[in-house]
């Protein structure tokens, strides 16, 4: 795997108050979507305490819309997602925080097809050092078993010293061309 800086080209945004033709960086394109979202926008009077009292714990995948997934709306749930929705010490922090300061009980993991971290080894973190000049202090946690890497999610928060809730934590893989999640039990 090859580590780029590049990115997407920028694209046509207008004209300029001046009439120059300017280009949008993808960012741009972001927080003219905020103004005008914001425009609309009522607030809804929520509390940070998620009305479902669950955490979920996803790949930041951007083919996966948990919300629509799971039947989800807002306020319902805290979501924590990372390169592979795997658990780590950050994660731990994440649902520590959840659990104890704002009432969550409930800890739903969520993997899925194709994931890229299947792809990738731990050299990334060599190649990165050669490309850099500094080792990351961050493991990649790459795994081959999608099914064993939810196993070992789940065992993670059930053992951690740090949650007051680890007796419903359960763990999914979702399909990326069915929509479907398949339930992973412990062996």
């Amino acid at each position: 795997m090859s580590i780029s800086a590049s990115g997407p080209a920028p694209v046509e945004s207008g004209a300029s108050p001046a009439g120059h033709t300017q280009t949008a960086s993808v960012t741009d394109r972001l927080v003219e979507a905020n103004q005008r979202y914001a425009a609309a926008f009522h607030d809804p009077g929520m509390d940070a305490k998620p009305v479902l009292k669950v955490a979920v714990v996803a790949c930041m995948d951007a083919r996966i819309d948990l919300h629509k997934a799971l039947g989800l709306e807002l306020g319902d749930c805290h979501t924590i997602r990372n390169a592979g929705g795997v658990v780590t010490d950050d994660t731990i922090r994440s649902l520590t925080i959840s659990q104890r300061a704002l009432g969550t009980r409930s800890v739903v993991l969520i993997h899925h097809t194709g994931c890229g971290l299947q792809s990738i080894t731990e050299d990334f973190r060599n190649e990165l050092e050669r490309t850099v000049g500094q080792r990351p202090t961050w493991a990649v946690e790459a795994f081959a078993d999608v099914d064993q890497d939810v196993r070992q999610s789940m065992a993670r928060v059930r053992t951690s010293p740090f949650l007051a809730h680890t007796d419903d934590v359960r763990g999914f893989v979702f399909d990326v061309h069915s929509g479907l999640l398949r339930e992973i039990t412990t062996q």
